[in-house]
């Protein structure tokens, strides 16, 4: 998994403030398959709602414009994002999420991995952390407003429940240009080396070899 600070700005958290607020908000479970849907509690923005329509745009636009984020995901296809809000109460006990979705367009997309991006001040709110399990154990997340983590879909996983004030994310899924997750950490990798670099011989070598594993791995 992969831990992303500032993904949004100051500024860009006002305007998602702002866009959050006068948003049209549903049943959450609307969403959720059907064995998700019976430990789901919270309330997602209804998709038709313009103001929904044009945060989850501008939310895409700043993930695309991250490099870590690019790099290490590398997306084909994207889910529809899903702007969520968990109230005191509201929880979403264990689940792990389906292999296979719709994509923006309406076709298929596989879940290679899912992320988060936490929208609330994390002293705002009590409770709700992401709760991973993996073969490593348990782990508790819970970012500052604009940070996000990445992770590989399939992992059970649940937000925990909300005791005081109020969380809001934006959650999705990608499906990878780069299927298998060691590849992609290879890429990954060697992006970080590359970035590292001046320009010499040496970054031509990895430039070259980034290309061909591309052109080895990509099911683009």
């Amino acid at each position: 998994m992969l831990l992303i600070n500032r993904v949004l700005d100051d500024e860009d958290l006002k305007r998602v403030t702002a866009l959050f607020d006068d948003m049209r908000l549903t049943d959450g479970k609307q969403t959720a398959g059907a064995a998700a849907r019976k430990v789901k509690s919270n309330q997602q923005a209804d998709w038709r709602d313009p103001k929904a329509i044009a945060l989850r745009g501008f939310l895409r636009k700043a993930m695309e414009r991250h490099p870590l984020f690019m790099s290490y995901v590398r997306p084909a296809k994207w889910s529809r994002l899903i702007l969520s809000r968990y109230g005191v109460g509201n929880a979403y006990g264990m689940h792990t999420d389906d292999a296979m979705m719709k994509d923006e367009a309406g076709g298929h997309l596989r879940t290679d991995l899912s992320f988060t991006l936490f929208l609330s001040p994390r002293d705002s709110y009590e409770g709700g952390a992401l709760s991973l399990e993996s073969v490593e154990g348990v782990r508790d997340v819970r970012l500052a407003a604009g940070d996000m983590i990445v992770y590989r879909t399939g992992l059970l996983h649940q937000v925990t429940p909300v005791t005081d004030g109020e969380r809001r994310a934006c959650v999705g899924w990608v499906q990878s240009q780069i299927r298998r997750d060691d590849q992609r950490e290879v890429l990954f990798d060697l992006d970080q080396v590359r970035a590292s670099l001046p320009e010499s011989a040496q970054k031509l070598m990895v430039d070259k070899s980034v290309g061909n594993l591309l052109r080895m791995w990509s099911e683009v």
